[in-house]
């Protein structure tokens, strides 16, 4: 069903086509191992996708979605299929990779950086999928990330929120290691342990902890890491990330992905991220008084 209104999540056409080989691709493989080959699918692909970005932009239940997107049952089955399959994480990796050559740098980064953000969740998410980060106060999940030195996302790994950051870092150091073998220098905070630069040299990636200024207090950007705390920030315009809301660990890397995906989609398109905390439009004169 065509809307007679654009939302500001929509895709716009130059961003569409930044995306739209890759779904066309994923929908064509489907079809060949299809019972009902013949049949034409019934939704197309970028409402599919203007309906996901949709909740992931505005942090609405599935099930509230707007009657002039396709069926929620459709858009979340749409949704746990890409998943599943790869989509969105093969998404992040093409537009990563065309965003940094725009800004001059190679295809493949040499350097990265890791964090972990600890953030509480909503009653949909199993107990058994969650944790409490004691430092934090916090019960729920943890979102350990890897980006780039332009804060592009590398890798994402979702897990209780009592899972050590160390713990976590040694997966993502494996991944980045197997994904990304250009990568020599990653950086780190204090969180992480030391055993985690044994383990990242025997993969030939040299890990450097930045510590912060003794006495130092409040929020003070560090060297080096302050562009992975600047992806937060980033993502935190999309507000379905305000908590985690998704039963699955897999569903909420996912919906990072997605996050990320249409923050660089923008960034090649030139467009700006609408944020609800943007100044009144200039056409909008405030009323005196």
């Amino acid at each position: 069903m065509t809307k007679s209104r654009a939302y500001p999540s929509d895709l716009s056409d130059a961003r569409w086509a930044l995306i739209e080989l890759a779904l066309s691709a994923w929908r064509a493989e489907r079809r060949r191992y299809a019972l009902n080959i013949g049949r034409p699918p019934e939704h197309d692909l970028r409402e599919i996708m203007n309906a996901i970005l949709y909740v992931d932009r505005t942090g609405v239940q599935w099930r509230y979605l707007p009657h002039d997107f396709p069926p929620w049952e459709t858009v979340y089955g749409y949704f746990a299929k890409w998943q599943k399959d790869g989509v969105f994480a093969q998404l992040t990796g093409v537009l990563r990779r065309l965003l940094r050559q725009k800004e001059g740098r190679g295809a493949e980064p040499s350097a990265c950086v890791i964090d972990a953000q600890s953030v509480k969740t909503s009653t949909s998410v199993p107990a058994a999928g969650q944790g409490t980060d004691a430092a934090k106060k916090i019960v729920g999940r943890k979102r350990s990330i890897v980006t780039d030195t332009l804060g592009l996302l590398l890798a994402v790994l979702v897990t209780g929120a009592g899972v050590q950051d160390s713990v976590a870092g040694t997966d993502l150091i494996d991944q980045v290691a197997a994904a990304h073998p250009t990568i020599r220098k990653v950086w780190v905070d204090g969180g992480y342990r030391h055993h985690l630069i044994e383990h990242a040299a025997a993969l030939g990636i040299d890990m450097e902890i930045v510590q912060r200024t003794p006495g130092t207090r409040g929020f003070t950007p560090l060297s080096k890491r302050w562009t992975v705390e600047r992806t937060y920030g980033w993502l935190m315009f999309h507000r379905r990330l305000a908590r985690d809301y998704e039963t699955l660990p897999a569903r909420s890397e996912a919906m990072i992905q997605l996050a990320m995906t249409d923050l660089m989609a923008r960034r090649l398109s030139g467009e700006a991220t609408i944020s609800w905390r943007d100044p009144t439009p200039r056409d909008q004169t405030p009323i005196p008084g």
